[in-house]
């Protein structure tokens, strides 16, 4: 699959004249300067960035308003450094990486881990610290120490780093075994753990936390080894030019604080889905829901959906919160994405009222535009998984659900092939490629338990107002004639 993502705005050149007026030589700066090297002149003239990547969380993937990840926003952002369009070749494990940089070019940007020796490559300066862990299947006795995983099935990764740690773990303690893989991606070897087919896993520390919201059986060990960088790869061929740029585009990423900022927004959460207890959530029905509720009425009545959906919807959104604002820029109780909110003619989503009617038409649209053949209560539950991950995850995890022998018109079938699309070996299977597809899961299973707390606490009151209307009135609320 060629994902290709081209920027049609062309990037100014005065821009990144004045940058490179600007900036310094980054982390080459002993070196004699030289002239740009074949590769930048070659990336220049075409007019694009030509950039081998994976499709995984912390890289690239489509996400809500489109191409999103934190390694796709660092390429972004140096094709406009550079003045170029964009181009993304995404059908690769992290081997194929290097050996399509190795052969094609321009560089590689795939969580790959800074590694000086291997052949025909350079590297830029490191971005990122990863830090490998050990994980185990909850049940399991705690490991808190190497000695811990003497007789345990361990499973890594090949060519992320985490396999050459476990090599110089095992210089030390000859009795260490473990399993690599290299066609599966971090996502499938958590399931590994946590289907019993392995105890453990070895892992980054920031693929884990991305992930251990779609694994609760999987726990948090202990850190192994010494902590690797990550970093881009260059062809070693090809001149030091764009590995220079490279490096000056880098650190001013990281002077000015930015890198810094998008590594919190996108690497430094556990998971923006925030899985609340019932209390907290009943709290909120009395303390912030009356402020909403009547909005949420005249949205339902304009809909046709019941109101305690849409407001299960905005709970599960945004607690109720008119000013929240998600780490990949949706806003306002709805979480209205910019483009959705232009769509249905909302000019301000942090107005309680626009938004809510604002989500209340965009949920409708969606389960208005699914196929016919989808009825009752899995046309709701579909609808509702793609105002999450987006309607085109939704027709890939129906195709993945009919690949698989299951029915694509009912959600429980849909719902077991979403979290596929983490995997590569099915979401290079499909059109839009890889999603968090656990998400719109546990999504939609929070506001299914939200609703049905909503509607337990409605019929509650209404049950009080009868028996108020029907009492004496001096009755206190028990029914009994006030004391004194």
């Amino acid at each position: 699959m060629l994902a290709s993502l081209l920027d049609h705005l062309r990037r100014r050149r005065r821009n990144y004249a004045t940058l490179c007026a600007l900036l310094g030589l980054g982390l080459i700066t002993d070196r004699p300067h030289r002239a740009p090297g074949p590769l930048l002149e070659e990336v220049r003239t075409r007019d694009f960035l030509n950039v081998q990547t994976r499709n995984t969380p912390t890289t690239y993937y489509e996400g809500r308003q489109g191409p999103t990840g934190f390694e796709y926003e660092l390429m972004r952002r140096f094709a406009d450094f550079l003045g170029v369009s964009l181009n993304l070749d995404a059908d690769h494990d992290i081997a194929g990486v290097l050996e399509a940089v190795r052969r094609e070019g321009d560089l590689g940007a795939a969580a790959l881990p800074l590694d000086p020796t291997l052949d025909g490559l350079m590297f830029s300066r490191p971005i990122l610290p990863l830090q490998p862990v050990l994980v185990y299947r909850r049940g399991l006795p705690p490991p808190g120490e190497i000695a811990d995983l003497e007789g345990l099935a361990i499973g890594t990764l090949s060519n992320t780093g985490t396999d050459r740690v476990m090599h110089e773990l095992k210089a030390e303690h000859p009795w260490l075994s473990w399993q690599e893989a290299d066609d599966i991606e971090v996502s499938a070897l958590l399931g590994r753990v946590a289907d019993g087919t392995l105890d453990a896993a070895v892992v980054f520390e920031r693929q884990f936390r991305l992930n251990r919201l779609f694994f609760p059986e999987v726990e948090d060990g202990f850190r192994l080894g010494r902590p690797l960088s990550l970093a881009w790869a260059f062809p070693s061929e090809r001149g030091l030019g764009l590995l220079r740029e490279a490096n000056r585009f880098l650190e001013t990423l990281q002077d000015s604080g930015l890198l810094a900022r998008l590594e919190t927004r996108y690497l430094g959460r556990d998971n923006y889905l925030e899985y609340v207890g019932a209390r907290t959530f009943i709290g909120h029905v009395h303390e912030r829901l009356p402020t909403y509720d009547a909005l949420f009425r005249e949205a339902a009545r304009d809909s046709g959906f019941d109101w305690k959906l849409l407001a299960a919807v905005g709970y599960q959104e945004s607690h109720w919160r008119p000013d929240a604002t998600s780490p990949t820029g949706v806003r306002g109780l709805m979480m209205l994405t910019n483009a959705t909110a232009g769509e249905l003619g909302v000019d301000n989503r942090l107005d309680p009222a626009q938004s809510i009617h604002g989500g209340a038409r965009y949920l409708r649209s969606l389960k208005d535009r699914l196929p016919e053949s989808i009825t009752g209560d899995d046309r709701l539950f579909m609808a509702l998984a793609a105002y999450n991950v987006g309607l085109g995850h939704l027709y890939d995890a129906r195709r993945l659900a009919e690949m698989r022998g299951g029915d694509p018109d009912t959600w429980e079938d849909v719902r077991d092939a979403l979290p596929l699309l983490q995997e590569r070996e099915w979401y290079s299977k499909t059109r839009y490629g890889y999603a968090r597809g656990g998400e719109p899961v546990i999504y939609v299973r929070n506001i299914r338990r939200y609703h049905e707390i909503l509607a337990y606490v409605d019929r509650s009151r209404q049950q009080f107002h009868r028996l108020s209307a029907r009492q004496p009135s001096g009755a206190d609320d028990t029914g009994a004639p006030p004391s004194g």
